[in-house]
């Protein structure tokens, strides 16, 4: 058996390898580093495949969030709503732009932000709400949408793990994860389902007008050279990159098939154990599902309910099975963004998860005899 990894980065390169070099060759030789025609291909590649038609690319995925709400226009003191369960980056950009970050709790099943706690959140403060797509499928966007429509907010979908997942409303229309707000940010981080070999993200927006004002934060508020009509930031997508996600954009699909089918066989192995939650996809109300792309699985989360998850994950170490737990410290109890404001009693779920969660390998290259044994491993130690 080959060596479990978390993200098998290397085994990817092969299938894509002579497409990648040969284009990283081509820009050596021309050096147009910066804005070149690769990243101009890229995003209009990238507009195609979601259906939108605004791709701004960036740096990476935190600036994404930045540049989003600087486009919007928020202010200092406007209140943005967002996930307390999430990584950091989501809050950081909030608190960063002397915006007031409000946290809410999240669903159990989906780990999404939950409905119910951000109608309760919303105040004649509230400007925005950031649902987080975590783990590869979305939040309830029906919902955030209305909600945002009753109370004449902004939507900014942090799309970071799930792009080319699938949003099926409750009319049965299909629409790509990040393109259902007013504007939706991605990072294109090496793990993630579409990552590149470095830094970089992207911005995504049907606004006409909020595309034009997004173009110029991200290259220092020019539209014109040496003439700044906003206030900007230094944040492009640089050519290497915009080569390495052209090689796999084509391939998205095909990952996050790949994806499927690995979780698939992990939750047809661990489910049915008395402690053990394997994840769901919620909009089709089954565990992985078969017909569509409602979930990507940038990670696989299960939870141990038997309060033996940190055993767990010794377990696996000791077992060379790399894991991950996403997230252990809330937001809300994190150092940098404690506040008065919040009561423990309104994050139950997230409280809970944090001390049952844990993320077992997920990529592309994961192959059935690396599943059984990590799944074995797992029943070793839940059934001993």
């Amino acid at each position: 058996m080959k060596k479990i990894q978390m993200v098998d980065l290397g085994g990817q390169y092969e299938g894509i390898k002579e497409q990648v070099n040969s284009a990283i060759a081509t820009i050596m030789e021309t050096s147009a580093f910066i804005n070149g025609p690769e990243v101009k291909s890229f995003q209009t590649e990238l507009e195609a495949y979601l259906g939108v038609k605004h791709v701004i690319p960036c740096a990476n995925g935190t600036d994404a969030l930045q540049i989003a709400m600087m486009g919007l226009g928020l202010q200092p003191g406007d209140e943005v709503i967002t996930a307390d369960f999430t990584f950091a980056a989501t809050v950081e950009v909030i608190a960063l732009l002397q915006l007031t970050p409000v946290l809410v709790d999240v669903e159990p099943d989906s780990f999404n932000i939950d409905i119910e706690a951000v109608e309760k959140a919303i105040t004649p403060k509230t400007k925005a709400i950031v649902p987080v797509h975590l783990f590869g499928q979305c939040a309830n966007m029906d919902a955030i949408m209305q909600l945002a429509e009753q109370h004449n907010l902004y939507v900014i979908e942090d799309n970071a793990q799930a792009i080319g997942a699938d949003y099926v409303f409750d009319d049965g229309s299909k629409q790509k994860a990040g393109t259902i707000g007013h504007v939706g940010a991605t990072s294109f981080f090496p793990s993630k389902n579409l990552g590149a070999y470095g830094d970089g993200g992207a911005i995504f927006t049907n606004d006409d007008e909020l595309a034009h004002t997004l173009r110029g934060v991200v290259n220092h508020g020019m539209y014109e050279r040496y003439h700044h009509d906003v206030v900007g930031v230094n944040s492009r997508l640089d050519s290497i990159q915009a080569a390495v996600l052209r090689a796999k954009l084509p391939k998205l699909d095909e990952y996050c098939n790949r994806r499927r089918q690995a979780a698939k066989s992990y939750t047809n192995a661990l489910k049915g154990q008395p402690n053990i939650i394997t994840p769901k996809t919620v909009k089709c109300e089954k565990e992985v599902c078969d017909t569509c792309s409602c979930h990507v699985f940038h990670q696989y989360t299960l939870r141990i309910t038997n309060g033996k998850r940190d055993a767990l994950v010794k377990h696996l170490s000791e077992n060379d099975i790399p894991c991950g737990v996403y997230y252990p410290i809330p937001l809300h109890k994190q150092k940098a963004y404690v506040d008065d404001r919040y009561n423990e009693a309104d994050f139950p779920v997230t409280n809970q998860l944090v001390k049952e969660v844990i993320s077992l390998p997920m990529h592309t290259e994961l192959d059935d005899e690396q599943i059984e044994f990590i799944t074995k491993t797992v029943l070793a130690f839940v059934n001993g």
